[in-house]
């Protein structure tokens, strides 16, 4: 198993940025005899971390190198800092652009992997698991099946909010600098509900989607919601919940059944 981690520069957020990325290229025989995942090309995940964390947080929280050489797949752990992965307002800030555009193509050029949606997966934890969704409904012709893990789907939590105000992570002018118009964001492409919709209407092709929370995490209701409306939309979703809170126990128990499910034809 190779671990690198790769510092490259970013057009999209004017500046070098750091990724980690596990790759096994370098299986011994004995682990690929008898392991279908080796009878196939090897295939990418976008693994993203959640809010306050950093590239290194899947590294040091899971066993996503083990799982890396176990199902024959890249995975490539970026730092989105505290971007929920959308385009911020101002310069410098364009995150979704970085990490959908410049990030995939550098994975592609340089390592010749993620070439097709087929091969690429996005998934992440809170805030990533948000950034994951909210990519893979806006890019599908770059991610080919999406997973959150007690996914950050905050919109309708935080939309109406007003200067001056704030929640238990972060307050309004943070909110305002990522989102945009909080009154209007019902109508915003920031919003994964909103990318939904603007899909179905347009007839347009949504990838599926896996889902897990804990039924004591505090965004429980939330991810509740969002399936509910997914089903109502039509869309592909496979949804699962157990005991939990927001914490690397329940995203450990997940992790390797999004990725089984994800490499699923």
């Amino acid at each position: 198993m190779a671990n690198l981690q790769v510092t490259y520069f970013s057009p999209s957020i004017m500046r070098f940025t750091t990724f980690q990325m596990a790759l096994p290229n370098d299986t011994p025989p004995a682990m690929k005899e008898n392991n279908r995942h080796y009878d196939r090309p090897m295939k990418t995940l976008f693994l993203l971390h959640g809010f306050s964390g950093c590239s290194v947080d899947w590294v040091t929280g899971s066993l996503i190198n083990e799982l890396a050489g176990r199902y024959n797949l890249a995975v490539v752990m970026p730092s989105g800092d505290n971007s929920f992965y959308l385009n911020g307002a101002g310069s410098c800030n364009k995150y979704e652009d970085f990490l959908c555009g410049d990030l995939v193509a550098y994975i592609r050029d340089t390592f010749g992997l993620a070439k097709t949606p087929e091969d690429t997966v996005i998934g992440g934890l809170s805030m990533g698991g948000f950034g994951a969704i909210h990519s893979g409904l806006a890019h599908p012709d770059v991610f080919g099946k999406m997973f959150g893990l007690s996914s950050a789907l905050i919109c309708d939590t935080i939309q109406g909010m007003k200067p001056g105000s704030a929640d238990g992570i972060a307050d309004y002018d943070y909110y305002r600098q990522v989102f945009g118009d909080l009154d209007h964001l019902d109508e915003s492409p920031k919003n994964p509900k909103y990318l939904v919709k603007q899909r179905v209407a347009k007839g347009e092709k949504i990838r599926p989607v896996f889902m897990a929370c804990g039924s004591e995490d505090f965004l429980i209701e939330n991810n509740r919601d969002f399936h509910e409306f997914l089903v109502k939309h039509g869309v592909d979703v496979t949804y699962r919940e157990s005991p939990g809170v927001h914490e690397w126990k329940f995203w450990n128990e997940y992790i390797e059944p999004a990725i089984e499910w994800a490499l699923e034809k």
